[in-house]
């Protein structure tokens, strides 16, 4: 019997998908438990319809992301920090300093983990920090750490 699952079961397959089950396992544990539905016509459509939205949703997504990787390939964000003599800076800049800065700068929210930063800068100079901004987006950014 073809079921479509309603939810993710180990061992037997993921939300949505269309999988062969055995009649009895279906209507006596997969049917009672909510856990899947046959897959008739109706069911099928409306499956189809929720995958077809799922797609243009995403590809709504990934143009938003090209266009503020855009303008954020564009952008130039100096960051000020206290400095000794020699240009070695108290402390370091991290990744939530550049999305801080991002935000109240140039009103670009962008959660810090996704601002790829091996480690923390330490030194002053400019340097080019890589932020994923979705599946396959990428942006570069220049930051420039200057005395304070």
């Amino acid at each position: 019997m073809k079921v479509i699952l309603k939810s993710d079961i180990k061992g037997v397959g993921k939300k949505d998908q269309i999988i062969n089950a055995n009649d009895g396992y279906a209507r006596n544990y997969l049917f009672p438990k909510n856990l899947a539905v046959p897959a008739d016509k109706e069911n099928m459509a409306k499956l189809n319809s929720k995958q077809k939205a799922n797609e243009y949703k995403k590809g709504v997504e990934i143009e938003e992301a090209k266009k503020l990787a855009d303008k954020i390939n564009t952008l130039a964000l100096e960051v000020k920090i206290k400095a000794g003599e020699n240009g070695k800076i108290f402390g370091s800049v991290t990744s939530k300093e550049i999305s801080e800065n991002l935000k109240s700068k140039y009103n670009i929210e962008i959660d810090k983990k996704k601002i790829d930063l091996k480690e923390p800068i330490k030194t002053l100079g400019s340097f080019n920090v890589n932020i994923k901004l979705y599946e396959g987006v990428t942006a570069k950014l220049k930051v420039k750490i200057v005395k304070e």
